[in-house]
């Protein structure tokens, strides 16, 4: 799938970010709880190196509770790394995170001073509303709309704790097809900037084999459809979505589908596991080292044929 990245912003983003990194004590990633490895960028691991980070799975009130879960126990395997999963809708949940970064950065040097911290994440994956949360007013520009926050600002809690915003950072290219699939399912990324049924296909072949049940259940199936265009058809004709001539129309239904997964109308659905990013990792690595191996054949060849050309000249 083509998706357009419009990563402006994003070296001058990462440049802002290096320098200010050696202040920080610690790093807040904010992760969206349904998918937890496709929201990671991988740039916050490589600026941060071995400081502690707490990642914080928001969107858990739309997330298999089992599967969030299961996530916590995997990002807890990293050194250093704490994870919790909330909702911005309870604000208690979020006014747990500045207890747990006392706790985490317990051990540094100058126990009088602010724990200096610094907010991480991709857009739309509600950094602002936890940060306006955290800070008890409108701080940050909230909105649906993806790369909202624009530059780096500084807020002082006044809680011992000193918040570093920083611009909504998705990445230049993702290497992984599934991870952009899954990002768009989500809305992490504009809806202008993909193909709406080819989207849905993507969400509704995963509902299938994942969450059969909720599917049936929700759009008030008698079976289960074989294939995603079927189940696309089937949600086309129980809600009218329906083109002159009776054709069903497999935009409104794909609309209809990805809509009502984002708000949580079909049930509490997670898009990955843990076992299903250590495979794709995997394979990453292999296609990008197979391509590495290529562009290195190809480099010895032009170099043989230049050093022939020497000789022979």
């Amino acid at each position: 799938m083509a998706i357009q990245w419009f990563p402006g912003h994003m070296h001058k983003a990462r440049k802002e970010i290096a320098e200010v990194m050696p202040q920080v004590d610690l790093v807040i990633e904010v992760l969206d709880a349904r998918i937890p490895f496709s929201s990671e960028n991988p740039m916050v691991a490589s600026l941060r190196g071995d400081k502690p980070c707490i990642k914080v799975l928001n969107k858990a009130d739309l997330a298999d509770p089992e599967i969030t879960q299961q996530w916590i126990d995997y990002l807890e395997q990293e050194q250093g790394v704490k994870a919790m999963a909330i909702t911005t809708l309870i604000p208690a949940q979020v006014k747990k995170i500045p207890e747990l970064c006392r706790k985490i950065a317990s051990n540094r040097d100058r126990i009088d001073k602010d724990i200096r911290t610094m907010i991480m994440g991709i857009p739309n994956v509600g950094k602002s509303t936890i940060i306006n949360t955290l800070a008890g007013r409108m701080i940050a520009k909230t909105g649906n709309e993806p790369a909202v926050t624009k530059t780096q600002q500084r807020i002082n809690l006044k809680n011992g704790i000193v918040l570093s915003d920083t611009p909504g950072i998705l990445w230049p290219k993702v290497d992984n097809e599934a991870s952009s699939y899954r990002l768009a399912v989500t809305g992490a990324i504009k809806d202008t900037a993909m193909e709406y049924e080819d989207v849905a296909m993507f969400a509704a072949e995963y509902f299938l084999e994942a969450y059969p049940d909720a599917i049936c259940e929700r759009y008030k199936l008698d079976q289960l459809p074989h294939t995603d265009i079927e189940l696309l058809e089937e949600i086309g004709r129980k809600r009218g979505a329906l083109r002159p001539g009776g054709r069903i129309d497999l935009h409104k239904a794909s609309e209809l589908l990805l809509h009502e997964f984002r708000s949580g109308k079909i049930g509490l659905l997670s898009l990955e596991t843990p076992a299903m990013a250590e495979k794709e990792k995997a394979e990453v690595a292999r296609i990008l080292a197979e391509k590495e191996a290529k562009e290195e054949a190809k480099r010895e060849a032009e170099k043989l044929k230049r050093s022939g050309k020497r000789h022979n000249s």
